[in-house]
């Protein structure tokens, strides 16, 4: 009989898996249309968000806009502040919920579609551990988005959201900031580093996170994930029909990415009551 997971061994894990999708999340905002946000809107800000290095193309493009007649150009910025994406007039006016609602939508697009992979062998890669450890790395994912869009920065409170909402866990706020912890403060920094090595590189080398880093990225979340064993089994799940066809071969990769589409919006709606109920501090 496999030992209990302890709540400390849960922070263990999570402690640095919350630190390393904070990049993972910067990468996910900065996939707007074109980039065009990033590249010309002067307005555009990033909460939480550290700017990726500007790319040569991306100083060209801002060149090529100033040559733009005037009009043409203020139809064009005032068309991409209309978009509802990171760092435009529209997103600032949506509320929290759609904010939320948008992160299901990106984040579910990414992480679910390769979460449902393994469906493609059937029943047989179903008993392989790997599908639950990233579609429980992507629910993690969406939970960070959503508590920074609820005005959550303390990594501590995030570690509890998401032992809360995955594995309901009710995790002391001290044990979640680490305080008397045996991991020390540089294994958490290697361990950190180690998750978001592929993003480094990536920024490096292009100026910017690749898909592939990016979904490199995932697999190394979803793998130190895989140390809380069963727990993984408690995080929301599909609906049982989605279970069912699942089993089968080929169509279970269709079965299984609506099933984890489910489970992620089952996610968010577990994760918005923990955040009605914990709000952020407000400032004085």
């Amino acid at each position: 009989m496999a030992e209990a997971i302890t709540d400390r061994q849960v922070v263990t894990v999570l402690r640095p898996f919350v630190r390393a999708t904070t990049p993972m999340l910067s990468a996910l905002r900065e996939s707007d249309p074109l980039g065009l946000v990033r590249r010309v809107l002067p307005s555009a800000t990033r909460p939480e968000t550290k700017a990726l290095p500007a790319s040569t193309g991306d100083a060209e493009d801002a060149k090529a806009l100033a040559t733009v007649d005037r009009s043409r150009r203020e139809k064009l910025l005032d068309g991409l502040e209309s978009l509802k994406v990171p760092g435009t007039q529209a997103w600032s006016e949506m509320t929290v919920t759609e904010r939320d609602n948008w992160w299901v939508n990106r984040v579910g697009r990414f992480t679910v579609l390769l979460a449902s992979i393994p469906g493609l062998g059937g029943a047989l890669a179903d008993r392989l551990p790997i599908q639950d450890a990233l579609a429980t790395a992507g629910q993690g994912l969406l939970l960070s988005a959503m508590a920074a869009e609820h005005g959550i920065t303390d990594q501590a409170d995030r570690v509890r959201l998401i032992a809360a909402v995955l594995f309901d866990r009710h995790i002391d706020p001290d044990l979640a900031a680490g305080k008397d912890d045996h991991l020390t403060r540089e294994q958490e920094d290697a361990t950190t580093a180690e998750l978001t090595g592929d993003l480094d590189e990536s920024a490096r080398k292009h100026g910017k996170i690749t898909v592939k880093a990016a979904t490199n990225t995932l697999w190394r979340f979803g793998r130190t994930l895989y140390a809380l064993g069963d727990e993984l089994d408690k995080r929301p799940q599909g609906r049982f029909y989605h279970k069912a066809v699942g089993l089968l071969p080929v169509v279970g990769m269709a079965a299984d990415y609506l099933g984890e589409r489910s489970a992620l919006k089952r996610a968010a709606k577990k994760a918005r009551r923990w955040l009605d109920a914990h709000p952020a501090p407000t400032s004085a």
